[in-house]
């Protein structure tokens, strides 16, 4: 093996032990909120109120976040987001009021984008190391760190360990892994150093927001959806409904490790048109066949479908010839974002105007629509 070979999977590595981390971190949140919702004495509306500060910090920061990243280079922002969006989630444990709790969740939203883009921008420069597709994989380490999160907050729960003990066990091992796998991160980021921070997104950048969105607007109906259509419409028994969400996550996460050499061996623009058709299959299946096992075999696809559109579009952004990568990042998170934020609400308005399977059907549009776009793209 030859010193650039070496230093190659070193640095890959080092960028999936941090795609880990930020995952683990998130899903730490996410498999706790339960618990603080009662310790706040929350109803759901008053929760549903203060979660919204989380994607507000989230979006604030997108502009901020590719400013970073040029300014001061990718590492020390992973750096910088790795400490603090474990900090803050010991913070989110401690909490004692509902207003704290939304002043916390806005600055771990704020960080958690701040090493979201810094992590993918690492990504982009390893890929260009390797001159293959490898981004998928490292998103497949995130929604790794996903089920690992919610096994370890599943524990948590039944053994009776409060959140705030909990989170700060979590920080602990994320600040030792920092330390230990920091100085293996890429010190220089791809791109031009004569591309300007500051610059008005072209179109291809526009179009690779907008596959983005068609694809996070199905995949945020999958994450806020998911069991209500399995209760409502599928109506399965109460213990099954998480059936069409464990099928949707296990083969997006799945699919994240394959898609890679599926992208080398189909090209960009055939494996996003495969994607696009794929989402829409699978959501059409379990609206034409609302019974357990097509549904189920519905929402496999889907997950099959959302899998590597995010990465793909990533890893293009990332080789932008008029954009620094972070700021390409922020500019295409943004957009795609918007689609995070606009599908599970578009679903309860169509749901409550028609019913919940003509909603599923609109969505099922969004993934035509992300096939159809990648169809006018120029890729390399």
């Amino acid at each position: 093996m030859t010193a650039a070979t070496s230093s190659r999977r070193s640095h890959r590595w080092a960028v999936a032990v941090f795609f880990f981390l930020a995952g683990l971190c998130f899903a730490s949140w996410a498999s706790r909120i339960p618990d603080i919702k009662q310790k706040l004495e929350l109803n759901d509306a008053g929760l549903g109120a203060v979660l919204v500060a989380l994607p507000v910090g989230l979006m604030t920061s997108l502009p901020i976040a590719g400013w970073l990243v040029s300014r001061w280079g990718s590492k020390k922002v992973v750096i910088l987001a790795a400490t603090g969006y474990p900090l803050t989630l010991v913070f989110l444990g401690a909490v004692q009021h509902s207003w704290q709790l939304a002043a916390v969740l806005f600055v771990f939203g704020l960080f958690g984008n701040l090493f979201n883009i810094s992590v993918n921008t690492q990504a982009v420069g390893v890929e260009a190391l390797y001159k293959r597709p490898i981004m998928a994989s490292f998103h497949g380490t995130w929604s790794l760190a996903g089920f690992s999160g919610a096994a370890i907050g599943t524990l948590a729960v039944s053994g009776s360990l409060a959140p705030l003990y909990h989170f700060a066990l979590i920080c602990s091992a994320v600040i030792l892994t920092l330390l230990i796998t920091r100085t293996y991160l890429l010190p220089t980021d791809a791109g031009k150093s004569n591309q300007p921070i500051f610059a008005k997104p072209d179109a291809a950048i526009l179009k690779l927001g907008l596959i983005a969105f068609g694809s996070m607007v199905c995949e945020g109906t999958m994450f806020d959806w998911s069991g209500v259509y399995f209760q409502k419409v599928v109506m399965v028994p109460e213990q099954q409904i998480t059936m069409g969400y464990v099928a949707f996550m296990s083969t997006m996460a799945g699919g994240r490790f394959i898609g890679d050499r599926l992208t080398a061996r189909l090209g960009a623009k055939r494996m996003l048109q495969c994607s696009g058709l794929v989402i829409a299959v699978g959501l059409f299946t379990a609206v034409l066949f609302p019974t357990m096992i097509p549904a189920t075999i519905g929402f496999l696809l889907v997950g099959i479908g959302v899998s590597s559109v995010v990465p793909l579009v990533y890893s293009s952004a990332g080789k932008s010839k008029t954009m620094l990568p972070g700021v390409a990042l922020a500019a295409v998170s943004t957009i795609g974002f918007f689609g995070f934020l606009f599908g599970p609400p578009l679903i309860g308005f169509i749901a409550q105007a028609a019913s919940l399977r003509v909603s599923f059907s609109v969505i099922a549009c969004f993934g035509l629509c992300t096939a159809l776009l990648a169809s006018f793209m120029r890729w390399n």
